[in-house]
């Protein structure tokens, strides 16, 4: 079987990365060792900055609209009982979205079907081989005597914190290992106490009881809930070990009281706070995407938003090197933008994993005093709420991203996000003067509009595919010169 593209996992990450691809109609095929999909909520929420990024492709309003409720409550910082306020970065999310990872991952792998892009499930990567040309691997298909090989220009490994591609390299995942144990359980309640949360989107805030649990409970569904919980000192079950119900219900009893029992244990997996990252995000053919190349304590939907910004940010330069039209080095900016913005999240994580846990310092007890009164002044509160969020990364060299503002075109009203659903570049012209791509008119949109909102004065912006400005015509450099980097 021959590819363009080889994408090993079917998570966020590989999907989002696979859907970007055939949005340029480049071949991709996606390989994933699991036979059918998780039915664990996993991440149970989107960051304002995922949700936009969603909102460039159209993929968001369909999720949505199936959604019983998809707004959360404010983001949280180290679950400190302060809420995030996004509104001062403009967008339309100024809360996350709550939204089941296992429900984008459906409607992803929904619409690669649709396109014709093979999804190979129960089919295990074995081996690995690349030269100059391209990436051979080859594979166990699950339940099958025997296996196969695929070959493609490239290969892009998206296939989480255990990657077999790292493994198969040899590629070091350098970084700290975990020091606790803890679980992620999806279930229903038989009967509750007063002192669990009812409203959906709730974030209950650091409930701890005598008996040293830590625990996080929310609703995520009519009669569903999501329970984070482990012992502040680390210690329990061994992380490969199964979850148990009764270990479940032994830590609802702890802190919401023998009244509250446990239904149905409808999923459960453990988890740490280790903390790796590869060194580099580009081996010859081979790159790394997701949790292949970074892991962290998973909080606060870091690591989703991590994973289809690498997805969105790697996927129209794949694209550009493949139809011939990217410049040199635009492949090298994949590592270059998002290496630092993945251990900058991770500093972040190690952060709050410590605030969170004074189970190993009763000294942290005042730190989060401190950080929480930190947290009330706008100035603070407002960084990290981009920083969070994930809608206050701005790249060496360019600009911010792109705000959602309202428009009007010779079609009629819109937004900005939905003249970008093709994945293409857009030249957006605001002040009624025509303007020339050259003949880039094959992967840059030009489009004549009008809005009624401030964009620091330009009357002109040139936007890349992942919606982060390119060029604006207050700069000094000329539009030319800015099409010439990005889009060759």
């Amino acid at each position: 079987m021959r590819t363009e593209v080889v994408v090993v996992g079917a998570g966020p990450t590989g999907l989002m990365l696979a859907y970007e691809l055939t949005l340029a109609g480049i071949p991709v095929v996606v390989m994933e060792k699991q036979r059918t999909p998780g039915t664990q909520s996993r991440a149970g929420g989107l960051q304002p900055r995922t949700a936009e990024v969603l909102d460039l492709r159209g993929l968001l309003e369909p999720l949505l609209a199936r959604e019983p409720s998809g707004k959360t409550s404010g983001g949280h910082f180290a679950t400190l009982p302060v809420e995030l306020d996004c509104r001062p970065w403009r967008t339309r999310y100024p809360h996350p979205v709550r939204l089941a990872q296992k429900r984008l991952e459906a409607h992803l792998e929904g619409l690669l079907g649709e396109r014709g892009v093979p999804v190979l499930r129960g089919h295990e990567l074995t081996a690995l081989a690349q030269d100059t040309e391209g990436v051979t691997a080859e594979w166990h298909a699950d339940g099958t005597p025997g296996g196969g090989e695929i070959r493609g220009r490239y290969l892009v490994a998206c296939d989480g914190g255990h990657s077999t591609v790292r493994r198969l390299l040899g590629v070091p995942f350098p970084g700290r290992g975990s020091r606790t144990s803890m679980v992620a359980a999806d279930l229903t309640l038989a009967a509750r106490s007063a002192a669990v949360p009812t409203e959906e989107g709730h974030f209950s805030r650091y409930p701890r009881s005598a008996g040293g649990f830590l625990t996080i409970l929310h609703p995520i569904g009519p009669d569903q809930y999501r329970l984070l919980f482990g012992r502040p000192s680390g210690d329990g079950p061994d992380r490969e070990a199964p979850v148990r119900a009764d270990e479940v219900r032994e830590a609802l009893h702890a802190v919401y009281g023998p009244e509250t029992e446990l239904g149905e244990l409808r999923a459960a997996s453990r988890f740490g706070d280790a903390v790796r990252q590869v060194e580099r995000y580009r081996e010859g053919r081979v790159f790394f995407a997701g949790d292949a190349a970074h892991i962290h304590m998973p909080i606060g939907g870091q690591g989703i938003n991590l994973g289809v910004q690498d997805a969105v940010n790697l996927g129209w330069k794949l694209a550009g090197t493949l139809r011939g039209w990217a410049p040199a080095g635009l492949l090298d900016t994949y590592h270059e933008e998002r290496h630092p913005a993945a251990a900058r999240v991770l500093r972040s994580t190690r952060a709050q994993g410590v605030i969170m846990n004074p189970g190993r310092d009763e000294e942290i007890g005042t730190v989060r005093e401190l950080v929480t009164e930190l947290l009330h002044l706008p100035d603070t509160n407002r960084y990290i709420a981009g920083m969070m969020s994930g809608l206050d990364l701005q790249y060496p060299g360019v600009g911010p991203r792109l705000i959602d503002v309202d428009l009007t075109t010779e079609d009629g009203p819109t937004r900005a996000s939905r003249l970008m659903h093709s994945g293409r570049g857009l030249l957006l012209s605001l002040d009624g003067r025509r303007r020339s791509v050259g003949d880039r008119t094959d992967r840059v949109d030009h489009i004549m509009a009008k809005t009624d909102e401030d964009l620091d004065g330009a009357g002109a912006l040139l936007i890349r595919p992942d919606g982060y400005l390119a060029w604006a015509d207050t700069a000094d450099t000329p539009l030319d010169t800015a099409l010439t980097r990005w889009f060759g």
